[in-house]
């Protein structure tokens, strides 16, 4: 008797098994057959790790100082640190970097062009760091910024990184409506009347209420 519930036991256990193969099965196919590919989690991390990688960099933003001239190709491959690091608060950074020389066509529109040689750092070596105090201050006001406290909000801009809230007009947009801002208030008021004032519900459609002081 035993040895019949043994069985019938195994037989089950084997059903289930094979069962669970074939949904594995199915849904790996139905993976593949959607053309996708599944990348374990090591060559995720290890790719996404802070490194020097190969990186495109714009002539002009290692040289601003050269508007006048066109450099052909107008980018270049460096060896730049760049990748993820396991804390916010840390920065993946070079710290050991070498200059290499690279040849390039400089162009003056309707002067001259010709080959040229321009210095760039490539990093060699990068290290995951604690961003400095000041910075980490930054990024905090950044995305901690408390709402306007001003009556009306909407009339009022923020300063991200100094959290400031301002009036978002200026004396420009009232000088050809003969008009003065007071920017305490953020309300434009009549220089032909002191004593009218003149609200802004937006910079193209103002809205006017005359008030008796």
């Amino acid at each position: 008797m035993n040895f019949v519930v043994y069985s019938i036991q195994l037989f089950f256990a084997a059903l289930l098994h094979l069962s669970a193969v074939k949904v594995r099965t199915v849904q790996f196919t139905g993976f593949e057959m959607m053309g996708g590919e599944m990348i374990p989690f090591m060559e995720v991390y290890k790719k996404s790790a802070c490194k020097t990688r190969e990186m495109l960099v714009d002539i002009i933003q290692e040289y601003p100082d050269e508007i006048e001239h066109t450099y052909i190709p107008s980018c270049v491959v460096l060896m730049r640190c760049a990748g993820c690091c396991n804390d916010e608060a840390l920065e993946c950074v070079p710290t050991e970097t070498r200059n290499v020389t690279m040849e390039v066509l400089r162009v003056k529109q309707r002067v001259s062009q010709h080959n040229f040689q321009l210095s760039f750092t490539e990093h060699t070596k990068c290290e995951c760091r604690y961003v400095s105090k000041a910075e980490i201050k930054c990024i905090f006001k950044k995305y901690h910024c408390e709402p306007c406290s001003e009556r009306r909000k909407r009339l009022y801009v923020q300063d991200p990184l100094t959290c400031k809230c301002s009036c978002k007009f200026t004396q420009l947009q009232c000088k050809s409506r003969q008009l003065e801002l007071n920017e305490r208030t953020c309300r434009f008021v009549y220089e032909l009347s002191p004593r009218a004032t003149c609200i802004f519900l937006s910079s193209h459609f103002p809205f006017y209420s005359v008030y008796a002081w």
